[in-house]
């Protein structure tokens, strides 16, 4: 029932629409209008009054068909912000059946697959007159920034049940039912500055200090549900100068949140101590930036995704995902949702690709899951 040229299509509109995160007035205006055009009801919140985006959240509003008032609600989400390098895309088919881009730019099927799935879906339901349940189309902002958007997000906005993310890297039928938590960390030190070559005895070197502190972290794979990483570490100035302050950027993630609080803690003991021991000054700030998730096979929106797998011929995989997205947010507010693999490959860099069979794939997904909510 999908239109496939269509869906390429309307795939290559969206994309060509510049809308590097931050900067989302004009993809916003657009998908207004196509939503609109649809005969859907479209509104887009108040976040750039809460974050520091152009333009805000789109709820879209789909009233159930007739004699389907009384189906489960149910939405989808996808984001429509990209990173970098996303201006001036140039999407192309080649010949080997895969969409990329010239090569210059990302492609920006991380999350435009997922917008052009749900609109194909739309139009296929509509011409063949195919029964659905209440639907809204959560659409947000600023997920690239830090899932920005969904989390100013007001939650009474969302009348679904449960919600279905089209987010995640992996095949169609890839169904992430865990993703952790994630901190983020600021860490800085404070040595004391002196001439590097005439009195080196008088100073601190800051960089010194973070390196020793650093050196007795736990770092990198810590057990098959946490991890911690060390992203940025700045400071220094000219070599005759001993340096006296280092600024160092840090995350820490994991499926349990105590587990995640344990290694925040275990890093700031060792920046802490290796300070004192060295008589420098030190501190550190944390801040968590979403919640995890963890959902259960007999959960109705796994088992909803997973009869809707089966039904467009695949084999659904419940797996556990090293990343958030906006399915940790919305989760975090209360509504079940099942981030799900949307068949994109290489994202965030310009090598970024989708077959357009996962495209295709992705949009049988969503009719079918909407088609299992009115058996249910």
């Amino acid at each position: 029932m999908v239109q496939q040229e269509r869906l390429l299509q309307t795939f290559f509109e969206l994309v060509r629409i510049d809308s590097e995160t931050t900067f989302e007035t004009e993809i916003a205006s657009a998908l207004t209008l196509r939503w609109t055009e649809l005969g859907l009801r479209v509104f887009e919140d108040d976040a750039p009054s809460k974050i520091k985006h152009t333009a805000g959240n789109l709820i879209i509003n789909w009233d159930a068909s007739s004699g389907c008032e009384a189906v489960t609600p149910i939405f989808f989400t996808s984001h429509f912000d990209t990173v970098v390098p996303g201006k001036g895309i140039q999407p192309r088919l080649d010949a080997d059946g895969y969409i990329r881009s010239d090569g210059k730019t990302i492609l920006g099927a991380d999350d435009k697959a997922g917008l052009a799935a749900m609109i194909e879906a739309v139009q296929v339901i509509q011409e063949q007159g195919l029964p659905h349940g209440p639907i809204q189309f959560v659409l947000t902002v600023g997920e690239e920034a830090g899932l920005n958007g969904a989390r100013v997000l007001d939650a009474s906005l969302i009348h679904a049940k449960m919600g279905f993310a089209l987010d995640s890297n992996g095949p169609v039928g890839d169904l992430i039912v865990a993703a952790p938590t994630q901190a983020k960390i600021k860490m800085e030190v404070y040595g004391r500055s002196a001439h590097a070559g005439v009195n080196p005895e008088a100073g601190i070197s800051a960089i010194q200090v973070a390196s020793k502190a650093i050196s007795q972290m736990q770092l990198g794979r810590i057990d098959a549900e946490t991890t911690a990483n060390i992203g940025k570490f700045s400071g220094g100035g000219p070599t005759n100068i001993v340096c006296d302050y280092v600024e160092i950027d840090a995350e820490a993630r994991s499926i349990r949140l105590e587990r995640m609080q344990e290694v925040v803690e275990q890093m700031r003991s060792a920046l802490l101590k290796t300070a004192e021991t060295f008589q420098a000054q030190a501190k550190m700030t944390d801040e968590i930036m979403y919640p995890a998730y963890r959902l259960e096979e007999s959960d109705h929106v796994v088992q909803i995704a997973e009869r809707a797998v089966r039904q467009i011929g695949r084999i659904p995989q419940l797996l556990i995902s090293g990343g958030g997205s906006d399915a940790n947010v919305f989760n975090g507010k209360g509504i079940p949702t099942l981030n799900v693999g949307v068949g994109y490959e290489h994202i965030h860099t310009t090598k970024e690709q989708i077959p357009l069979t996962e495209l295709v794939a992705l949009t049988d997904f969503v009719l079918a899951v909407i088609s299992q909510t009115v058996e249910a």
